[in-house]
C-alpha cells in the first residue's frame, strides 16, 4: 500500500543510493565478466520508499552504483531522498553536499542515520528507524514546503508499518538487468542478541513477517523486465521465525514449479539451521544454492563470549556437512581481532577452512557499530577509536600491527589460488550434485542465452587464458564439466577471480581489512607474493 496522506501539491522526489566501498561480499571485480552487470543488488529500502510516496508524486532512483546523479536529475527535483549505511557515511554526505549545491532539501534516512542520527549535522531532514508514522509526517512536510529548515529536523517512527502492509518495491524505477543479484525481503529482526550485531537494536528481536502472497507478487514484479537469475533474502535471520519461513517455502515451490525455475535463491541465517531439516529439504526443491551464515570463528569460547552460542548448537562440521547435503554452498563470515583471540587462533582459522571446504570467507576485522552491546562494553572501557590510519575502530586487546599481520596471512592463505579452487573441486561433490536437477525452460530465453555466450566468452579469455592461475581454474572447471555442473564452472570462475584480484588489491594495501573500515588506504606491497606463485 501507499501512504494514507492526503497532498495538495505535487513534488518531484529523487532517491540516491549511495556507491558502496569495494568489498570481498560485492563482487565487483567480476561485473567485468558479466555483460550488463555494474552494481551488487539494488537498493531494496529506497525502492520501497519509493514506492510508498504518494501516487500523484513523480519519483525516481538513482544508484550511484550504477551511475552518479547529474546536474539533471537534481534540477528535475524538489526533494532528495537518501539512505545508506555507516560505511557509505562520505558518498552519503557527497550526495547531499551536491542536493545543496543544487539548492534542493535533502531527507536522510536509513539503518546508518536511524543508529547514529548525531552523525549527519548537515542533512535537513532526518528519518529515524523504519517505515511508519516517521514517513508519513515527512511526506506531509514536504506537501507543505520543499524549502530548507530553518534549523535540522527528525522525525522518528513510532509506530511502525507492518510488512503486510508494505508495497511491492519499486522495481520499474531501476534495470534491474544491471545487478548480479535482486533482493527479496521477507522478514525484519532477528531473535538472538549478538554482542556486535546492530539488528535487533535497529528491527527488533521479534521478527515482523510478510505473507507468501505478497513475496509471490514481488516475484512477479521482478519478472516483468529482464533480470538476472539469482534472488537473495535480505532476511537478516532467514529462520528467525521457524514456523514462518516453513509455511511460506511451499509458496515458492509452486512458483517456482509454475513458472519453470526462472529464479535460484539464497539467504543467510544462523547456523543452527543445519536442525531445521524439513525446511532446509523445502529450501533445496525451491532451488537455494547458497547461504550466508556468520560463523564469525571455529572456536566455541570465542563464539560464547559474543554470545553466539547458537552456533554450537550442533557440532560445526556436521552443521556444515548437512547444508551441503542439499545443496546449500556455505559463505561464512569470519571476524578476526576478537577479545578471545590466541596464538592459536591463526591456525585454527586455517584448519577451519581446509576442513569445510568453504571457498567463500569474508575475513573482516572486528569493528564496533554504534548501538551494539560491543560499543557499549568497549566504550566503557575506552577501547573505541576514530583514527583514521587505522583499519578497525576498536582498541584490540592484541597489539594491533599483530592483528594485522594475522589478517593479512589469512586472506593470503584462504585465497591463495590453488587452495581456492580446490575447495571449489571439493564442493563439486559435497555440494552441487546435491542439488535438484530444474527444467531449461523458465530459463531458456533469447537474452539468456545471448548473456551465456558472451559471459563464457569472457570467462575462457579473462581467466582460462590471461590469468596466471588459469591452471587452477582449469582443473576445477573440468572436474565441475565432468559431472554436468556447467553453472557452477562458470559461478567458480567469476567468483575466484574476484576474491584473488580484490586480496591481491588488500595486500598492497589497496582496500580495507573490513567492509566497515573507514581507513585512508596506502600501499603495503609486503604480502602480495603468496598469491602470485600460481600460473
Amino acid at each position: 500500500m501507499r501512504t494514507s496522506v492526503t497532498v495538495a501539491h505535487t513534488r518531484r522526489v529523487l532517491c540516491v543510493f549511495p556507491a558502496y566501498a569495494p568489498s570481498f561480499g560485492t563482487f565487483s571485480h567480476a561485473y567485468k565478466l558479466m555483460p550488463g552487470v555494474r552494481a551488487f543488488m539494488p537498493p531494496q529500502g529506497l525502492l520501497l520508499i519509493a514506492a510508498y510516496m504518494p501516487a500523484q508524486w513523480p519519483v525516481r532512483v538513482i544508484d550511484e552504483n550504477i551511475q552518479p546523479a547529474s546536474a539533471a536529475d537534481l534540477a528535475w527535483a524538489d526533494v532528495v531522498l537518501v539512505s545508506g549505511m555507516h560505511i557509505q557515511a562520505p558518498q552519503i554526505r557527497d550526495i547531499a553536499r551536491r542536493a545543496h549545491a543544487a539548492g534542493k532539501v535533502v531527507a536522510l534516512g536509513g539503518p546508518s542515520v536511524s543508529a547514529s542520527p548525531e552523525m549527519y549535522p548537515e542533512i535537513d531532514y532526518l528519518h529515524i528507524g523504519e517505515l511508519g508514522d516517521a514517513t508519513d509526517a515527512l511526506i506531509v512536510r514536504f506537501d507543505e514546503s520543499v524549502a530548507p529548515p530553518a534549523a535540522q529536523m527528525r522525525f522518528e517512527t513510532a509506530e511502525r508499518l507492518a510488512l503486510t502492509d508494505f508495497p511491492i518495491p519499486a522495481y520499474d524505477l531501476v534495470p534491474l538487468r544491471r545487478y548480479l543479484m535482486l533482493t527479496l525481503q521477507f522478514s525484519s529482526g532477528c531473535p538472538y542478541r549478538c554482542e556486535f550485531c546492530d539488528i535487533p537494536g535497529l528491527y527488533g528481536r521479534q521478527p515482523r513477517l510478510k505473507t507468501p502472497q505478497q513475496i509471490v507478487a514481488e516475484l512477479d514484479a521482478m519478472r516483468a523486465q529482464r533480470h538476472p537469475p539469482a534472488v537473495y533474502f535480505v532476511d537478516d535471520n532467514f529462520i528467525g521465525n521457524r514456523k514462518a519461513t516453513r509455511e511460506m517455502l511451499p509458496h515458492l515451490v509452486a512458483w517456482q514449479k509454475q513458472h519453470g525455475y526462472p529464479l535460484q535463491f539464497s539467504c543467510e541465517a544462523t547456523l543452527n539451521i543445519a536442525k531445521q531439516t524439513e525446511i532446509l529439504a523445502l529450501m533445496r526443491e525451491a532451488s537455494f544454492k547458497g547461504i550466508f551464515v556468520g560463523i564469525e570463528t571455529p572456536e566455541a569460547d570465542a563464539l560464547k563470549a559474543m554470545r553466539k552460542e547458537h552456533n554450537v548448537a550442533l557440532p560445526m562440521m556436521q552443521a556444515i556437512e548437512t547444508l551441503n547435503r542439499y545443496g546449500l554452498e556455505v559463505t561464512a563470515g569470519i571476524i578476526l581481532g576478537l577479545d578471545t583471540d590466541s596464538p592459536e587462533t591463526e591456525a585454527r582459522l586455517a584448519d577451519f577452512i581446509d576442513v569445510s571446504c568453504i571457498p567463500i570467507l569474508t575475513i573482516n576485522l572486528l569493528q564496533a557499530l554504534p548501538k551494539t552491546p560491543l560499543w557499549e562494553r568497549l566504550a566503557r572501557a575506552d577501547r573505541i577509536t576514530d583514527d583514521p590510519s587505522l583499519e578497525s575502530n576498536v582498541r584490540f586487546l592484541r597489539p594491533y600491527d599483530e592483528v594485522i599481520g594475522l589478517w593479512r596471512r589469512a586472506i593470503a592463505r584462504a585465497y591463495d589460488p590453488e587452495r581456492l579452487f580446490a575447495r571449489f573441486i571439493d564442493q563439486v561433490e559435497m555440494t552441487y550434485v546435491n542439488r535438484i536437477t530444474t527444467p531449461a525452460r523458465g530459463r531458456l530465453t533469447w537474452s539468456n542465452v545471448k548473456f551465456g555466450a558472451i559471459f563464457a566468452f569472457r570467462i575462457l579469455y579473462y581467466i582460462g587464458i590471461k590469468s596466471n592461475y588459469r591452471r587452477p581454474f582449469w582443473r576445477a572447471a573440468r572436474h565441475a564439466l565432468a559431472r554436468g555442473q556447467v553453472d557452477m564452472a562458470f559461478a567458480m570462475a567469476f567468483v575466484g577471480h574476484h576474491l584473488i584480484e580484490f586480496t591481491r588489491e588488500a595486500l598492497r594495501g589497496e582496500q580495507n581489512a573490513s567492509f566497515y573500515s573507514a581507513r585512508q588506504q596506502q600501499s603495503v606491497p609486503a604480502l602480495e607474493a603468496p598469491l602470485r606463485k600460481s600460473a
